[in-house]
């Protein structure tokens, strides 16, 4: 109902009913949110609140939506929705009565919920911490290091944020490598793909002359990796063939696996010197949550690579149909022409031969009026005969299906002769204005575009209603031909401007229009290397101007 429209600004999902609890409205977010929503009851029997009713075999009393269109006052709820069996959403139901609606809004707090379990979590730590500090104030060493502690489950949770929130691996794995150079005071943080025995580093925090190496540890340190142990060592060598370093340094090998499969490694160098313990804990998690965010950002890169590869392989699916039904098309045109035209031939032949020997016994007549009746007669069947006789011809050079090449051609000739051809949709109707300039010969597939201009001036035709006019101006500028076809017709929506040329959109009935027409009157103006453009207004009518480079 558009009086509940408003409604579409609120970032709530929002729904109203009238009072017989039927759904009259639902705004943007609520569909969005619910687009499986089918009715009232099947959603209402998703969603629970606590509330225990006594003594009543009403099942439907436990829905909080029952309760939000029974109530006499206005209603609110914290409530649970079950989208799927493994997705449970969190809302505040709140229920506004206005005269015979109820509008319910459903603000999302699942962010919250967690958010609040989070704070549970962290206050139970604190509550614990507080305990032991009560109880011994000899633990203060205990309090410190879980304070250190704290600040590095921080910066776990950052990267663990930007591990959840991102698909790219580049910004994944700069952004962790970043966060765990400032945790262990590394000076240089980098991870490298594994492959077979070897190492290649694919992104570098600290120093960058090391990207897109191979490299490769020794044998002990391999086998380390391998069996999913952090190694920490004060090495004085980076990898085999490094060069050494100038005294000790503290080395972190972090090995990242997925499902058992050793797919990189971390590798945090640092001038520090310190044991490692707790910390050890907190880089195991996060390996496998690494681990878990790269192949997930791989399989959604290349889900993406996919999807654009089908997208063009259907683009050029389309192109190439388009060619074939015009080319079946034209094929079959020319081959019923040709038995056409040599059906026509042969009768119109005898009547050519009846029609010239009558002409030779009219003057022989001796009744005069007899003679001048039968000579408008047989000048009336010449006339006709010859009519025919053109139209046939034009059929034939309409089609030249052996004309594969480009051949040199004068375009107004052509679109005179696509004119005879739909005379029948023009005459008595429509006034065609010409303003044809001076053409050279044009090299082009003279079969196509006469295809292009019937489409179009058909079109034309069938978009004026009544009577109206026809405008074909042509011209020949900097060495481009500019045809230019305007109608008075009804015109173009501007919302449909766009779609014209995309294959199988029409507005014609069913039936009627294939949505083929401009498609391939598209394709084979790019054929000629030119465009095809469109201006249109409702209510005024329709000008395509088409151009095509002359060499």
């Amino acid at each position: 109902m558009k009086k509940f429209a408003f409604l579409n600004q609120f970032p709530d999902s929002a729904i109203v009913t009238d009072k017989f609890g039927n759904v009259i409205f639902k705004n943007n977010t609520f569909k969005r949110q619910f687009e499986n929503f089918t009715d009232i009851k099947k959603f209402s029997h998703n969603m629970n609140f606590d509330i225990c009713p006594l003594n009543s075999e009403n099942i439907e009393i436990y829905s909080p939506i029952f309760h939000a269109l029974n109530s006499p006052e206005n209603f609110f709820a914290y409530v649970s929705y079950e989208l799927s069996p493994n997705n449970i959403l969190y809302f505040y139901l709140t229920a506004i009565k206005k005269k015979k609606y109820t509008v319910i809004f459903l603000t999302d707090v699942t962010a919250e919920n967690e958010l609040e379990y989070y704070k549970e979590q962290t206050d139970i730590l604190k509550s614990k911490y507080l305990k032991l500090q009560e109880e011994n104030n000899d633990l203060q060493k205990i309090r410190q290091k879980a304070q250190s502690q704290a600040i590095r489950i921080a910066l776990i949770n950052k990267i663990s944020n930007i591990i959840r929130e991102s698909m790219d691996i580049s910004k994944i794995l700069n952004s962790a490598l970043h966060e765990l150079a400032i945790m262990f005071g590394a000076y240089k943080a980098y991870y490298a793909i594994h492959n077979n025995s070897e190492f290649q580093i694919s992104e570098i925090y600290g120093n960058k002359n090391s990207q897109n190496i191979k490299i490769k540890f020794d044998e002990n340190t391999y086998k380390q990796i391998l069996s999913g142990n952090i190694s920490v060592s004060r090495s004085m060598i980076e990898y085999i063939g490094a060069q050494p370093f100038k005294q000790p340094v503290m080395k972190i090998i972090v090995p990242i696996f997925h499902m058992q499969k050793l797919i990189g490694v971390i590798v945090l160098l640092s001038h520090q010197k310190r044991e490692l313990t707790e910390e050890l804990e907190i880089l195991e998690a996060f390996s496998s949550q690494l681990g878990n965010a790269i192949i997930r950002a791989e399989l959604y890169q290349n889900n993406i690579k996919t999807v654009n590869e089908l997208k063009n392989t259907l683009k050029e699916l389309k192109e190439t149909q388009i060619q074939l039904i015009n080319s079946e098309k034209m094929a079959s045109l020319g081959q019923l022409i040709a038995g056409v035209a040599h059906e026509i031939n042969t009768p119109i032949a005898s009547i050519k031969s009846n029609n010239s020997i009558l002409s030779k016994f009219i003057p022989k007549i001796e009744d005069k009026e007899i003679s001048d009746m039968l000579k408008d007669i047989n000048e009336i069947d010449y006339e006709a005969i010859q009519r025919i006789s053109n139209i046939v011809t034009s059929l034939k050079k309409f089609v030249r299906l052996d004309e594969a090449e480009l051949q040199e051609a004068d375009i107004n000739k052509e679109l005179d002769l696509t004119l005879d051809l739909i005379r029948h949709e023009t005459k008595n109707r429509i006034d065609i204005i010409k303003h044809y300039g001076n053409l050279p010969l044009i090299k082009c597939y003279p079969n196509m575009l006469n295809q292009v201009f019937t489409n179009i001036l058909i079109n034309a035709c069938q978009a004026i209603p009544n009577k109206g006019t026809i405008e074909i101006t042509t011209e020949y500028k900097n060495k481009k031909l500019a045809v230019k076809i305007k109608d008075t017709g009804k015109g173009i929506p501007e919302n449909e401007l766009s779609k014209i040329f995309t294959a199988g959109f029409t507005t014609k009935s069913a039936g009627i229009g294939t949505g083929l027409g401009l498609a391939i009157c598209s394709k084979i103006i790019e054929k000629h290397n030119g465009e095809i453009l469109v201006n249109s207004e409702v209510g005024k009518g329709s000008e395509f101007i088409i151009t095509i480079q002359s060499e």
